[in-house]
C-alpha cells in the first residue's frame, strides 16, 4: 500500500487538528509492516503496509499501555487512534517518539551486556499476567504457536538449495525443531525481536518498539536472537538469561533456521536480505555442528 507524506499529512489534518501546525516527515528507516513518519519532533505516525498488519494497531492501544508500568525499558506509548478513510482504508496509530539508534553491531559497547540486557526485558515481558492475552495465530504469523505451520515453507526452500548447502543437516535441525511442543502455561511474547526494533542509546539497548506481533504461547520464536545477532559467547549469555531447557531452544533454533531459509531463498541472490539468510545459515549450522 503507497503511503505519502501528503498522505499522512491529510490524515493528521482532517482527524487530529490540534497537530496541524506539526510537521510530518518520513523517519530514515520505516520497516517493512508498518510506514512510520514523525509528526513534530516527539511523535510518530505508523500506517499499516498491508491490511494482514491492521490488526496489530487494536492490540498495541490495547496492551502497551498494560505492559509498560511493568517493563523496565521504554516501549512505545499510543497516543491516538486513527480511522480508515478512502485514501487510506485501514486503521492507524500515533504514538510517542522513542530517542534511539537502530542495533548494529557497532553501535553497542559489549555485546555480552547487550544479551544480558535483553533476556532482562524479556524475562519482564514473560512475567506479565498472560491468561487474556491474545493467542498466537494468523493475527501474528503464528509467533508462539506451531512451528509446523511452516513446515511446507521450510522443506520446499532445502529442496531449492540442495546443491549449495548441507540439506541433510539443515533438515535435521529442523526436525529437531518440530520434535517437542510447548506444554506450559502461554507466556507473553514481543512476536518481533530483531535488530530493527531494538534501540540503542550510548551503547546500550534503551528501548523496545513495534509490539505488532505480539501474542502469548511458546516463548521459542523470542530467542532468534541467539543466532541471527549473537555470537558464540553473547549467544551463551542470552540463553542462560533465559533460562529455558534444551526443547525450547531446539524450537527457537527451528524459528531462526526458517526465518533465514526464506530470507536466503525467496529474495534476489546477492540482495541484503537473501545475503543476511545465508549468513544465519551458515551460523547455525556452525553451532549446531559443534553440540
Amino acid at each position: 500500500m503507497e503511503v505519502t507524506t501528503e498522505l499522512v499529512r491529510g490524515l493528521i489534518d482532517s482527524q487530529f487538528p490540534q497537530w496541524r501546525h506539526l510537521t510530518v516527515r518520513p523517519v530514515e528507516k520505516s520497516g517493512h509492516d508498518n510506514r512510520t513518519y514523525l509528526l513534530g519532533d516527539d511523535r510518530t505516525v505508523r500506517l499499516p503496509s498491508h491490511e494482514r498488519y491492521a490488526s496489530a494497531v487494536e492490540k498495541e492501544m490495547k496492551w502497551l499501555p498494560v505492559f509498560k508500568p511493568h517493563l523496565s525499558l521504554p516501549i512505545p506509548v499510543p497516543v491516538a487512534k486513527g480511522e480508515p478513510t478512502k485514501a487510506y482504508p485501514l486503521p492507524w496509530s500515533v504514538n510517542q517518539w522513542l530517542e534511539g539508534e537502530t542495533v548494529t553491531s557497532s553501535n553497542i559497547r559489549d555485546r555480552d551486556e547487550f544479551a544480558e540486557d535483553l533476556a532482562t526485558f524479556l524475562k519482564e515481558l514473560e512475567a506479565i499476567d498472560a491468561s487474556r492475552g491474545i493467542p498466537a495465530g494468523v493475527q501474528n504469523f503464528h509467533r508462539g504457536g506451531d512451528l509446523a505451520v511452516y513446515e511446507e515453507d521450510t522443506r520446499a526452500v532445502l529442496a531449492n538449495i540442495a546443491g549449495t548447502h548441507d540439506t541433510t543437516v539443515l533438515a535435521e535441525i529442523w526436525e529437531l525443531a518440530l520434535a517437542t511442543k510447548y506444554t506450559a502455561a502461554p507466556l507473553w511474547l514481543h512476536g518481533d525481536v530483531a535488530v530493527g526494533n531494538l534501540l540503542v542509546r550510548n551503547g546500550k539497548l534503551s528501548g523496545v518498539i513495534d509490539f505488532g506481533t505480539m501474542g502469548v504461547g511458546d516463548p521459542s520464536s523470542d530467542l532468534v536472537m541467539a543466532w541471527n545477532f549473537f555470537d558464540d559467547s553473547s549467544r551463551a549469555v542470552f540463553l542462560d538469561r533465559m533460562g529455558f531447557g534444551e526443547d525450547t531452544i531446539n524450537r527457537a533454533r527451528g524459528w531462526a533456521l526458517w526465518k533465514a531459509l526464506i530470507c536466503y531463498d525467496w529474495n534476489e541472490k546477492g540482495s541484503e536480505l537473501s545475503e543476511w539468510g545465508r549468513r544465519v545459515i551458515d551460523v547455525i549450522m556452525d553451532e549446531y555442528k559443534r553440540g
